[in-house]
């Protein structure tokens, strides 16, 4: 395979603003999508291209739930620590295994081999440490009298230490002739001890909950803090072949999450969318650094031997479960609760995903000699990984939603060896029964017509098969025509009146950019078109309308307008790009009118595919007549007060407001003699002080709901 080869391409959606009889190409172009499908007996490196995983083979199934612990001889026995029963099972190398032994606790956490080939068991619930001889015969070696014992280490003087919860103490236990001495070595700050192992130079490293903390304890056994992460778990330590220490790092998800932590161990922590082809060409979300710890599930660090340390992996989706030292100092495999999934990551942080099981928990990883062991969760089984290589493997790509019906293009792929890609749709966004059955795709030149039916969903797969060589798959792409669809003008938005809309000037965009047919958004310029400005202007009516089109194209709009009782409506503008429209109220007698937008998808799709929706707005009123006002009656005069009286009418609408004011002064409200302004005929009364002699001139001036005005005057002498 040539290692030149793009990387692995998936799932990115492309969509173009181009004309909609262009097809739109599916493309598989990013390693973090390309793990949204399904990897079955297929690896995916770190450029995203896919090959044949090494195989994983059960070598024995437990029939618990949980395999929380697990340990291996030098004879290259296996022994697993379950829940919850408390079992402990031997598996011989030639994958036959047994009951070891049955005790009383629900929970195997920890296991260790002493120097004698026994073997140490740390049990949860109200733990104890037990030893158990090579016929299975257990008996109690330590009581810390504490709730739970997370963690056990061999030290090299051949002592245990044991990791405690829910005081967070180590326990350093001795066998003295024939009865064992226990001391206690240090007495944390922490809830628990979740994880201990030592280095070849004596030291014991122990990772803490719920304040995420790494400490070394020297030969000496004095405590030093190599590590404060923000996470709250430090869930499992190990030690590279250079003597640095791996350690995996749980958030607060994923933490309490975690069957190994139960509940009552937990502690506190320390620490409108517009439907239609979306566009590739959107700027993605920046990438968080690893180092941003910020929501984060797990992390796994390396603490180098001269102290320091390095994030080399965090995920905020994926839970860690288990790690294992790489013997070649190259970094760490990563157990997970992702699909069962293996992770290799190197000291660069570069991922790699290794494979994909069946189970859902990877729950540790331990080797001997040649031989890597794996052991899984819901259900408890033992995992032999490798050394071969599968011959063959499946990839599935994950559900593309086409947003509707469509028609089915070609398919081509870089590859190389044996690859064969196959196709299936359906109208159900999960694939079930109801879709169709894989095609296979008749290739030449690793391209070819996809043959399944038009639907909304498509998906791919990819088989990989060793005969002739390696396989490898590094870009796949889809093409597609998706079925028009009418537009719809969604709501129709009647301004009050008076009010004109003007057009702002647009985003200027070079003129090449639309001739090359490229989405504008591809250089930075927004897809959005510029809102109108509103400006006073007499006797206007201005209309805004919302439409939508699921395919994305581009919508042109004619306006039509009728008189209520008119048969049929009559062209005002057609063919406008704006989304608004002002007419000149002056320009159509007084009445009651409707409006009617059709918006067309004709500029992006030819004659006989063109689809056109439309909407009708609700009534409204063009009223161009002033009210009319008149004085009722003679003023009266009362002491130094005089009362005039008008009458006002609107022959289109309604009155809404009235004010007067006295010899040209300031304006002032007056309400209707009925309390309110909101019919066609009112009356008002106005009082005005007449403390001296003369004449008093009382202006009335009325408004109706198109914002016409009248008005009339009297002249009050005194």
């Amino acid at each position: 395979m040539n290692k030149l080869l793009l990387p692995l391409f998936l799932i990115l959606l492309f969509s173009f603003t181009v004309d909609a009889v262009e097809p739109s190409i599916w493309t598989i172009n990013s390693r973090a999508e390309v793990l949204k499908g399904d990897a079955r007996s297929v690896s995916i490196d770190n450029n995203g291209t896919i090959t044949l995983a090494p195989k994983f083979t059960e070598v024995y199934k437990t029939e618990q739930p949980y395999i929380w612990s697990s340990a291996v001889d030098e004879s290259g026995n296996v022994f697993l620590g379950t829940g919850g029963d408390g079992r402990i099972y031997k598996v011989g190398p030639n994958g036959a295994g047994v009951l070891f032994t049955d005790l009383n606790e629900l929970n195997v956490q920890a296991l260790a081999i002493g120097k004698n080939g026994e073997v140490f068991a740390g049990t949860s619930p109200d733990g104890k440490v037990y030893r158990i001889d090579a016929a299975g015969k257990a008996e109690v070696y330590f009581d810390a009298k504490e709730k739970y014992i997370w963690s056990l280490a061999l030290m090299n003087d051949g002592s245990l230490a044991v990791g405690t919860g829910e005081s967070g103490k180590i326990y350093r236990v001795r066998s003295a002739n024939a009865s064992p001495e226990s001391s206690l070595l240090f007495d944390t700050s922490e809830t628990h001890i979740i994880t201990l192992t030592t280095d070849k130079l004596g030291n014991l490293y122990a990772g803490t909950d719920s304040s995420g903390v790494v400490m070394r304890f020297g030969p000496d056994g004095k405590p030093f803090a190599l590590l404060d992460s923000p996470l709250r778990e430090i869930h499992e330590l190990a030690v590279g072949p250079d003597g640095s220490v791996y350690a995996l790092a749980l958030g607060e998800s994923a933490s309490t999450a975690t069957p190994a932590v139960p509940a009552a161990a937990a502690t506190p922590a320390k620490k409108t969318i517009t439907a239609g082809r979306p566009s590739p060409l959107m700027p993605e979300p920046p990438q968080k650094s690893r180092y941003d710890l910020t929501g984060a599930k797990s992390a796994v660090y390396r603490i180098l031997p001269n102290g320091a340390s390095d994030i080399i992996w965090s995920s905020p989706t994926v839970a860690g479960f288990s790690i294992y030292a790489n013997p070649a100092g190259s970094g760490v495999l990563l157990g997970t609760s992702d699909k069962g999934r293996i992770y290799s990551i190197g000291n660069d942080g570069r991922e790699t995903l290794v494979l994909q099981s069946d189970t859902n928990q990877i729950s540790t990883i331990k080797s001997m000699g040649s031989n890597l062991y794996a052991t899984s969760s819901n259900q408890g089984r033992l995992f032999r990984i490798g050394p071969e290589t599968l011959s063959e493997g499946i990839y599935e790509s994950e559900v593309m939603d086409a947003g509707n019906s469509a028609s089915w293009g070609r398919i081509w792929w870089r590859s190389g060896g044996n690859v064969q890609i196959q196709t299936r749709s359906g109208n159900t966004e999960r694939s079930d029964e109801t879709w169709s059955a894989w095609s296979t795709v008749n290739t030449r030149d690793n391209s070819g017509q996809i043959a399944s039916p038009s639907a909304k969903y498509l998906q791919w797969r990819s088989i990989l098969k060793s005969s002739g060589g390696s396989a490898s798959l590094s870009e796949v792409s889809v093409s597609y025509l998706s079925r028009n669809i009418a537009p719809e003008v969604l709501a129709i938005q009647i301004l009050q009146a008076n009010i004109g809309l003007i057009s702002n000037p647009p985003i200027q965009i070079d003129p090449n950019i639309e001739l090359s047919g490229l989405d504008s958004q591809a250089f930075g310029i927004p897809n959005v078109s510029v809102p109108p400005r509103r400006v006073y202007q007499r006797s206007a009516k201005s209309f805004q309308w919302t439409a939508e089109d699921r395919n994305g194209d581009k919508l042109f709009y004619s306006v039509y307008y009728k008189e209520i009782t008119d048969a049929n409506y009559k062209l005002l503008r057609e063919d406008i790009a704006e989304n608004f429209y002002t007419i000149d109220g002056q320009s159509l007698a007084d009445g009651r009118y409707l409006l009617k937008i059709i918006a067309k998808d004709a500029p992006e799709n030819p004659p006989g595919l063109a689809l056109t929706g439309e909407r009708i707005s609700e009534p409204f009123d063009i009223d161009n007549g002033q009210p009319s006002v008149a004085p009722s009656g003679t003023p009266q005069i009362t002491g130094e007060k005089a009362r005039v009286a008008f009458t006002a009418s609107d022959k289109s609408s309604y009155l809404t407001r009235a004010e007067f004011n006295v010899n040209g002064g300031e304006w002032q409200t007056v309400f209707a003699d009925d309390g309110i302004s909101d019919s066609p005929n009112e009356r008002y009364t106005v009082e005005i002080p007449v403390r001296n002699s003369g004449e008093y001139t009382v202006t009335l001036r009325v408004f109706d709901s198109q914002g016409n005005a009248g008005n009339a005057r009297v002249v009050v002498r005194k």
